[in-house]
């Protein structure tokens, strides 16, 4: 049956709540604050165990793909979505930008399943990676427009000077610690974990040790002031680079994986229980018609714009720009958003991410894996037109290991 975990557990949660099986109401305009930090803890580790299994190396053109959809596809979804929210949904300024910000990251954690495949393992086709790739960078690009719509809120777009505080502080310099902390703290770990083992120093061979980076690389990035999002990404990145081919990866990353997985249940647990107690109750037909559009014309527009001269095949265009959204991260950004601002009345803006959500897990759920597969089983069999045109673009390198690459040198797991 076409279902996924994430699916099943909505299920659940409506089933369980909606027979007062549980007392309590698990609505986040309720529980607004351990919203925030429950999706917020989610959507690090989900960060720490999407930076350790790229297997590309960073690099302009090896990423050409995510620069696409960080630079173009993010910043057209913000205003498209923003500019429905206002025209379509009435919303105030800033509860549309709010919006936007919030539905434009492709979410890092209910998408696994178009994801790559554990570290070395070489499932790492070029739309895995691109959404992968885009999905650890762009929950922190997305920051610094939440921090507009706050600002919005506050009646601050007509202040020069808070205007220019929110470029300063809130994108150059948020941003710039956090890949700076980010950096330092996946170097020191790589030193520990590798060149001091060679060394013959302290081995480090628990799994746990992804939860560690993962916790210091956001915690002392909050304390600097910057974006906690981007560095947890480049320190997993910064690891993964310091010994590339090393088993211990493959450990980090499970151990992230399991995490991960069972706090979601949790939380689309959850979600089920809100949508069963009422989540949806103020949504009208013009939002659902909004929200259908965010989905399936947004979105997707938006990734083919941003995807036009990429040299990639059309196949793989197509589901670079559909498969985005889920929804974990903009609940975090919306609860975020709320809690540090005034926006009103936000019955109806649960109403309208909450439906966004439900559809994304629905849709990208039952189509990501047969989409995927088949674009697969057309590349293995080479019977698709697109891929004899353009087998290999430029900035598209194989990344599949060697036939016969010897083993590099090093600690062994158990050393």
């Amino acid at each position: 049956m076409p279902l996924t975990l994430a699916i099943l557990c909505v299920a659940l949660g409506v089933l369980v709540f909606s027979t007062r099986l549980l007392a309590f109401d698990p609505d986040p305009r309720t529980w607004d604050t351990v919203t925030e930090r429950l999706t917020e803890l989610v959507v690090i580790i989900a960060l720490m165990g999407a930076g350790l299994k790229l297997d590309r190396p960073l690099g302009w053109r090896r990423w050409s793909s995510t620069w696409r959809l960080l630079a173009i596809a993010m910043p057209l979804t913000i205003a498209a979505v923003a500019w429905l929210g206002v025209a379509g949904l009435g919303f105030s300024l800033a509860m549309a930008l709010l919006l936007g910000a919030a539905m434009a990251p492709t979410d890092p954690v209910l998408a696994a399943d178009v994801q790559v495949g554990p570290p070395a393992s070489g499932d790492e086709d070029e739309v895995r990676f691109g959404l992968t790739s885009e999905a650890g960078l762009n929950d922190a690009l997305a920051f610094p427009f939440v921090h507009l719509a706050i600002l919005a809120a506050a009646g601050g777009l007509a202040s020069t000077g808070a205007l220019t505080d929110w470029v300063a502080v809130k994108v150059a310099w948020k941003l710039l610690a956090g890949a700076g902390v980010g950096f330092v703290v996946g170097r020191a770990f790589a030193f520990l974990l590798f060149h001091n083992a060679r060394a013959g120093g302290t081995r480090f061979g628990d799994g746990l040790v992804a939860l560690a980076a993962t916790l210091l690389a956001y915690t002392a990035t909050e304390l600097a002031h910057g974006y906690g999002f981007l560095a947890v990404f480049i320190c997993a990145l910064t690891i993964r680079s310091g010994e590339r081919d090393h088993v211990f990866h493959q450990e980090m990353h499970d151990f992230s994986d399991q995490i991960e997985r069972l706090l979601i249940m949790l939380l689309l647990v959850l979600f089920g229980g809100a949508l069963s107690n009422g989540l949806l109750d103020a949504l009208t037909w013009t939002d659902a018609l909004v929200g259908l559009a965010v989905v399936f014309v947004v979105r997707p527009v938006a990734g083919l714009v941003a995807m036009l001269g990429s040299g990639h095949p059309m196949r793989e265009r197509l589901l670079l720009a559909f498969l985005g959204i889920r929804g974990v991260g903009s609940v975090y950004y919306v609860a975020y958003a709320i809690n540090h601002g005034d926006f009103g009345d936000s019955e109806r803006l649960w109403a309208v991410v909450g439906f966004i959500i439900l559809v994304s897990i629905l849709v990208h759920g039952v189509t990501a894996a047969p989409l995927l597969e088949r674009l697969a089983r057309r590349r293995r069999d080479g019977n698709d037109a697109d891929f004899r045109a353009d087998p290999a673009p430029a900035t598209q390198p194989d990344t599949r290991p060697p036939a016969a690459a010897p083993p590099r040198a090093g600690p062994r797991q158990g050393d």
